[in-house]
């Protein structure tokens, strides 16, 4: 058997709960060899961020072209990619590589409210990352920034916003409802010819640091392994649900913990 790959293009969470450490814990679990370029290191906890030091875009470029070169992957993630420099030398690498599946997930603030992306990388986003990806996966705060537009508050106006951001190239979009309030926490698949409302029950706890790196990474394992866009979907909704449930238990950090990525195992 050839197991899948996946690739991570992310930062590096000190703490292990978000960012490549995530991604990386995520594809293990799910099943998928994962392999990682760095785009920068970060000093942070389950508190906050301390700290943010960029990798040079010209060694961004050699570890794209070093995994590529030699690795069969089958989907890759894209996560914080901090300043403009960087943006364009992973939009050229895809370019170059032409991947199947590519997973954006357009983190611009992390979970302890620290912003993750340069002011001036946003345009770059849109224009050199969003049309190159297969799916977006932005939480509604996310939504609204690219957009310029206050955070959507009821299902019409997250919609809308959906079919706004497919306008920049990107086949699907994904945005999640998280960051609103009720029982369950909804996401909305928008794609050209239809919107797929995916409910789940809210659970509550505060353990939730680096939940949206796994679900885009879930994702991306998903493809890697042959599934859908919408069963990978789903199939990783479920996970990271399983994820957050069970986050309690490790007692990690005084601040957001991280979710349980081996739920399934211990």
């Amino acid at each position: 058997m050839t197991i899948p790959i996946a690739l991570t293009i992310a930062g590096s969470d000190s703490s292990g709960g978000a960012g490549i450490q995530a991604d990386l814990k995520t594809f293990a679990a799910l099943g998928v060899y994962g392999a990682s370029v760095i785009t920068a290191l970060t000093a942070q906890n389950t508190t906050g961020v301390s700290g943010i030091h960029a990798v040079p875009a010209e060694f961004v470029t050699a570890q794209i072209d070093a995994v590529f070169g030699d690795l069969d992957v089958k989907a890759v993630k894209i996560g914080m990619v901090a300043q403009r420099a960087t943006i364009d030398a992973i939009a050229a690498g895809l370019t170059r590589w032409s991947p199947h599946h590519v997973v954006l997930d357009p983190v611009l603030v992390a979970t302890s409210g620290d912003r993750l992306l340069a002011d001036d990388a946003v345009a770059s986003l849109r224009t050199g990352l969003i049309a190159r990806a297969s799916l977006i996966t932005p939480n509604l705060p996310e939504a609204a920034a690219l957009l310029g537009e206050p955070v959507a508050s009821d299902e019409a106006a997250i919609v809308r916003q959906g079919r706004r951001l497919l306008q920049w190239g990107c086949p699907a979009v994904l945005i999640k409802g998280g960051h609103a309030k009720g029982s369950e926490s909804i996401d909305y698949l928008v794609t050209g010819s239809n919107t797929l409302v995916l409910p789940a029950p809210r659970i509550a706890t505060e353990n939730t640091h680096g939940t949206g790196c796994s679900l885009s990474s879930a994702i991306a394992a998903g493809l890697a392994k042959g599934e859908d866009l919408e069963t990978a979907i789903r199939q990783a909704k479920a996970w990271v649900s399983a994820a957050i449930a069970a986050a309690d238990r490790l007692g990690v950090g005084h601040g957001h913990g991280p979710i349980h990525h081996f739920h399934r195992f211990y």
